[in-house]
């Protein structure tokens, strides 16, 4: 492959540009994770974290990725044959679903078309029909990554309480954390989970898990087997308890870096950026669908994210060859189609440390490849000008 000047515009959903204050941040020598230079980063972090869930309640640091912050949850609130309740929005949802069996959870999917979020109708009527009580948790991907699907977390929680169901209500918050307005409490969700990749700007590697009164008294009473993941555990006053042995130092110090950015932005800002990229996005790719190619994955307006974009090519058209062409001739990575959306669609992650040049630069790519391609389109790059240029 020819060498390519300039950077490579990472447009995936995780993982996601990293600032350069942060890989500044990591970029130094370990030091004694038992002395107190690295205890005093590290008990910094977890008020700044419980901030951005906006709870009250005790926060979780993991090395690992989502996959791991979902077991944590698990393992922490389940019992051996206890009953969840997990509503589809893509492939996530579907990720969830079959890491609980795995752990021996029974698993109640409620299926969808990976094209709308979650109906809270339909939960409260479960949760209805349980008149023993054997649903232990709600399980809700609040931004599903793969179909870019983001239902109403809010809602959800409403219906639990119409049905007036004891379940604990588990939320994934990993492609909405910082990108989005999220508020665990405001909102009742009992834990909350997420992780470095997306919107917090960091590499892979951290997982972060919140968790409220309720929650940490069923973990009391939870008997899935665990150790590593075991809040009882991390709760303790050593430091050497907190990440169950050797601590991620250069993640942690990235961490901080990154809550840094964020506070100096200030959340509100951060969440505005956000819109505005986001809209942006809309407005271009709700232009080339104009050549009756291209399609939006999420079909109701109100359910896409803030955060990432799926866009759907019609079957003529190949598109993992559209994704390979953009990287090729113009160091674009968009995300690739998962699971049934696989060859049929792409995905733009408009999430974390992303301006406005930067999108712009990535739709522009985006529309060259269409047209190097013959994929029919109209003039998405205007339309996504036009809306930055009148966004408040």
């Amino acid at each position: 492959m020819t060498a390519k000047r300039g950077i490579n515009f990472l447009q995936t959903p995780g993982p996601t540009h990293i600032p350069d204050r942060v890989l500044q941040a990591m970029q130094r020598q370990s030091i004694d994770f038992a002395g107190q230079r690295f205890k005093d980063i590290a008990i910094s972090c977890y008020p700044d974290v419980k901030k951005l869930f906006r709870t009250e309640g005790e926060a979780f640091l993991y090395t690992s990725n989502g996959h791991g912050a979902w077991e944590a949850v698990l393992t922490n609130i389940l019992s051996p044959g206890d009953k969840v309740l997990v509503p589809e929005t893509g492939m996530f949802s579907l990720s969830w679903k079959s890491l609980a069996e795995a752990l021996g959870v029974a698993v109640e999917y409620l299926e969808s078309d990976w094209r709308h979020a979650v109906d809270p109708a339909r939960i409260e009527q479960r949760l209805r029909e349980d008149g023993g009580q054997e649903i232990k948790a709600v399980l809700l991907v609040h931004t599903d990554t793969a179909t870019s699907v983001t239902s109403d977390v809010a809602a959800v929680r409403r219906a639990i309480d119409a049905a007036g169901h004891p379940a604990l209500f588990a939320v994934d918050a990993v492609a909405s954390l910082a990108t989005t307005d999220y508020r665990m409490d405001d909102w009742g969700v009992d834990v909350t989970l997420s992780a470095s990749q997306k919107g917090l700007m960091l590499p892979p590697g951290l997982a972060i898990v919140a968790a409220n009164a309720k929650a940490l008294a069923a973990c009391e009473k939870a008997t899935l087997p665990r150790f590593y993941w075991d809040w009882r555990e991390r709760l303790k006053e050593h430091h050497y308890k907190w990440f169950c042995g050797t601590a991620p130092e250069h993640l942690v110090f990235g961490l901080r870096a990154a809550l840094d950015l964020l506070a100096e932005e200030g959340l509100e800002a951060t969440f505005a950026r956000h819109r505005r990229l986001a809209r942006a996005t809309r407005a271009a790719v709700a232009v080339w669908a104009e050549g009756g190619t291209i399609e939006f994955n999420v079909i109701e307006p109100v359910d896409r994210s803030e955060a990432v974009t799926t866009v759907l090519v019609a079957e003529a058209w190949d598109a993992n060859a559209l994704r390979d062409l953009c990287y090729e001739r113009f160091d674009v990575s968009l995300g690739t189609g998962l699971g049934q959306l696989d060859g049929r669609g792409f995905r733009i992650a408009h999430m974390g440390d992303v301006n406005e040049p930067m999108l712009l630069g990535a739709l522009g790519s985006v529309e060259a490849t269409l047209k190097i391609l013959g994929i029919p389109h109209g003039d998405g790059v205007t339309a996504a000008i036009e809306s930055l240029a009148h966004a408040g």
